[in-house]
């Protein structure tokens, strides 16, 4: 069983290699330029799927109230950059979240629900300014509509895959080595 989990889980990282390029606007539109966005980048990748993952770690209202507060201040973080407003360390903070949520979930941090929202809201506002920033020629309203859309899927796949592993035997450590590697790719991105 542990053997088709991460085969299914190699799969999936493999499977999403041709979605890593920006689509242009002008060619596919902004809403697909806005889907395709979040999965332009490893680290929107890990940080989202990790939110899903410590979700199911902290459990009750958590499973939904976390990653909603994450697409909630990314959209908030989105419309500050196009309002023009500046934050300091944007890249820096998101390759910190990638590093962050990847130890919150490999120490299975067990958090209220309301500290843990709060946690990723901050990350969640540099993503969400990283997106504005990058916005380009694309209709900001449908771009954003679209990051949402695939950022809350990324959401559910790492919900989906924390629920799955917690079924198998050894799941606990299984989901707690998957936080490692993803805090360890976070360290690898910053320094790469």
């Amino acid at each position: 069983m542990i053997r088709r989990t991460l085969l299914a889980i190699g799969l999936t990282v493999v499977s999403t290699a041709p979605a890593f390029a920006h689509l242009d606007p002008q060619e596919h539109g902004s809403l697909m330029a806005g889907l395709s966005h979040p999965l332009f980048g490893l680290d929107h990748i890990l940080v989202m799927v990790a939110v899903g993952l410590w979700a199911v770690q902290i459990g009750g209202r958590a499973l939904w109230a976390v990653p909603a507060a994450f697409v909630t201040m990314m959209a908030i973080g989105f419309g500050l950059a196009v309002a023009g407003v500046s934050l300091p360390f944007v890249e820096p903070v998101i390759l910190a979240s990638v590093v962050a949520l990847g130890l919150l979930v490999a120490m299975a941090v067990r958090l209220d629900t309301s500290a843990s929202a709060a946690i990723v809201a901050v990350f969640a506002l540099f993503h969400g300014h990283a997106h504005g920033g990058e916005l380009g020629a694309a209709g900001a309203l449908p771009f954003a509509v679209g990051f949402v859309i695939a950022t809350a899927l990324l959401h559910v796949v790492g919900i989906a895959l924390g629920l799955g592993i917690g079924r198998i035997a050894g799941g606990r450590t299984l989901a707690r080595i998957l936080g490692g590697a993803t805090a360890l790719a976070g360290v690898a991105l910053a320094f790469g």
